[in-house]
């Protein structure tokens, strides 16, 4: 299903009147076993869409909660193969639930372009985000992604002009990922009115839904962001609980799950007395 089933799900959330929420989990952490758990359960813990990272050792857009994630993943013995069985085993029980795969180009470059799509392909992924590849040196990577049915989906951000803006939504497909606030994730906290009007920009200027992530860590800050984006993607706020866990030796499966319940129903009743947007 591939691509058909990002658009199947925002426009069965468009018909409901509501923002999708994206749940963020790192391959591998804090283990593979728990993070396979972790995401089983997302779904009927109330998460639309899936960003599954793939551990990379220097994850330059990433704050220091998913920098950690992902060195305790790579200690663990998680990589971009294990990244797709993952996947793999979940879509054994959930052929509906879109996954996205979020990450780096270096272990993309090594396992190549073409072999990548095809077997993200027959891994269930629907499509990827590469948060280090320009788009000007996307081509190769977005024709083995077209070939195999996958989304390419890049980042605007507050610095992306109305100059800049065609250039990062051309061969863009899916959604559009917005990031809220400059710098890393986890750190600055996104301000709805402030998003508002950029989300509109690059919702009109692509013709695909706008998801926003980076800042958005209380239910409060979720249900404000989903009134005026189609999607919310919480990152740091999840991962933070998988650290905490361990920490406290709790349950970690059940504290994601239990954090991701809660973002979500705030997601799923922001626009309850306020209209589609």
């Amino acid at each position: 299903m591939t691509k058909a089933r990002i658009d199947a799900r925002f426009a069965a959330l468009k018909a409901e009147g509501r923002a999708a929420f994206v749940a963020y989990v790192m391959a591998g952490d804090p283990d593979a076993a728990t993070a396979l758990a972790i995401v089983k359960g997302l779904p009927a813990a109330g998460a639309d869409i899936i960003e599954l990272g793939f551990p990379f050792s220097d994850p330059m857009a990433e704050g220091p909660p998913i920098q950690r994630a992902a060195q305790r993943a790579l200690a663990k013995g998680m990589t971009l193969k294990g990244t797709l069985n993952l996947a793999r085993a979940f879509r054994d029980g959930d052929d509906d639930t879109p996954i996205i795969m979020m990450g780096y180009t270096n272990p993309l470059v090594t396992w190549g372009y073409d072999a990548f799509a095809r077997d993200a392909a027959e891994a269930g992924i629907d499509g990827i985000i590469v948060v280090d590849l320009p788009p000007e040196e996307a081509d190769p990577l977005a024709d083995a992604l077209d070939a195999n049915q996958l989304s390419l989906i890049r980042l605007a951000t507050p610095t992306t002009d109305d100059k800049r803006l065609p250039v990062v939504i051309n061969r863009t497909s899916g959604f559009v990922y917005y990031v809220s606030v400059t710098g890393v994730t986890g750190v600055k906290e996104a301000d709805a009115a402030t998003v508002a009007p950029h989300v509109e920009r690059v919702r009109k200027a692509s013709g695909l839904p706008v998801a926003v992530g980076f800042g958005i860590k209380t239910p409060e800050r979720a249900a404000a962001i989903a009134r005026v984006a189609d999607a919310v993607v919480v990152g740091s706020a999840l991962v933070d609980e998988v650290a905490e866990a361990v920490e406290l030796n709790e349950d970690v499966t059940a504290r994601v799950l239990s954090k991701v319940q809660t973002l979500a129903k705030a997601v799923r009743l922001a626009r309850r007395d306020l209209g589609a947007v």
